[in-house]
């Protein structure tokens, strides 16, 4: 393998020339960038990475816990997220080291024993809980991380994060709905304890509201994100002295719970009943009524959890001791969600 003393010679020019076409490539001129390029490509040199990182702080290497779920079964969304952040790493010619570990503090230590033995650089995060112990603790320990979702009930964010307004989607939904002329619209959420169900309500609450429309006793608390679990509780504000003639749902899966009730009574989802989901997942469009689903933008999402991750960093020329801060200003960064508008929401 080629080293970069061989580079330097084979282009004409300084090791630091190479160095910085590496590392900071707007340093140089067009016509010497393209020369040291193409000696890079012709020798096949492969940077050392560990040496690189620790010399510039970069991230290289990226950590992502690949998390569990219930009863071992797939999770389509997050799969669908985990795809996007590898490629956008790749685009990058970055690379995501996937992991296990317990949740909570529990699993610190293994976070900890990536970043000593330095096989990731960073992490990135995901499913963030109420209080997530993993942000103040990356923290403290001074290893970059960004996070996909804000942690809840928290007054300022322990750290860089990307999400997507699932209020301004729920809100969204409903709106079509009432242009569609539903009136009655329910909304099958998750248990108090997730704040981001407490988020997504709230855009349902807030809609419903500027549109006049009432909202006692028409949020059916889930227990579990499941098909029966939606169904029982679609039953419920079916069964109610005024019924509803819309249902949003917090998730594709509790929708397609709603899906199947309507169906068992002999009922059609766009007809007598509009149905909304959240997530847009495959299976959104090939139950019958299609479903209409409000869809996150995972490769959006995905490259800018790694621009954020991966920015440069820049130290103030009054106080180059400080706490490096990255080159870009937002670490905060709120995505809008797309409406896709199906056959389950049709106008009656």
């Amino acid at each position: 393998m080629a080293t970069l003393k061989q580079v330097a010679a084979h282009a004409e020019v300084s090791v630091q020339t190479v160095s910085n076409a590496l590392n900071a490539p707007h340093r140089l001129r067009p016509d010497t960038l393209q020369r040291v390029t193409k000696s890079i490509e012709l020798l096949n040199y492969r940077p050392n990475r560990n040496a690189r990182s620790l010399r510039t702080s970069a991230v290289e290497l990226i950590g992502y816990c690949v998390p569990s779920w219930p009863n071992g079964q797939a999770h389509l969304v997050m799969d669908q997220f985990l795809h996007a952040l590898c490629t956008a790493a790749e685009t990058t010619s970055r690379h995501i080291l996937l992991f296990t570990a317990p949740v909570g503090l529990e699993g610190m230590p293994v976070y900890e024993d990536l970043h000593a033995r330095r096989l990731v650089d960073g992490f990135v995060l995901s499913q963030t809980e109420t209080h997530d112990p993993r942000h103040g603790w990356l923290k403290e320990q001074e290893i970059p991380f960004v996070s996909f979702g804000r942690v809840w009930k928290e007054t300022t964010q322990p750290g860089p994060f990307v999400d997507v307004d699932g209020a301004a989607g729920c809100a969204a939904a409903v709106r079509h709905l009432y242009d569609a002329g539903r009136r009655r619209i329910g909304f099958l959420s998750w248990p108090k304890s997730s704040g981001l169900a407490e988020d997504r309500l709230s855009g349902w609450s807030d809609a419903c509201k500027q549109l006049g429309l009432s909202t006692s006793g028409r949020a059916m608390r889930c227990v579990d994100d499941t098909i029966d679990e939606g169904a029982g509780a679609t039953a419920e504000l079916l069964d109610a002295t005024e019924p509803v003639d819309g249902i949003v749902a917090i998730s594709d899966v509790l929708a397609l719970g709603a899906l199947s009730e309507l169906n068992r009574r002999g009922l059609t989802a766009g007809v007598e009943v509009g149905v909304t989901g959240f997530d847009d997942s495959p299976l959104a469009s090939v139950v019958s009524p299609a479903l209409t689903s409000i869809r996150q933008p995972m490769d959006q999402i995905a490259t800018e959890l790694i621009d954020i991750l991966t920015a440069p960093t820049r130290r103030s020329a009054d106080n180059p001791d400080a706490d490096p801060t990255p080159a870009r200003s937002s670490t905060e960064r709120l995505l809008q969600p797309e409406l896709v508008i199906r056959g389950s929401s049709a106008p009656g």
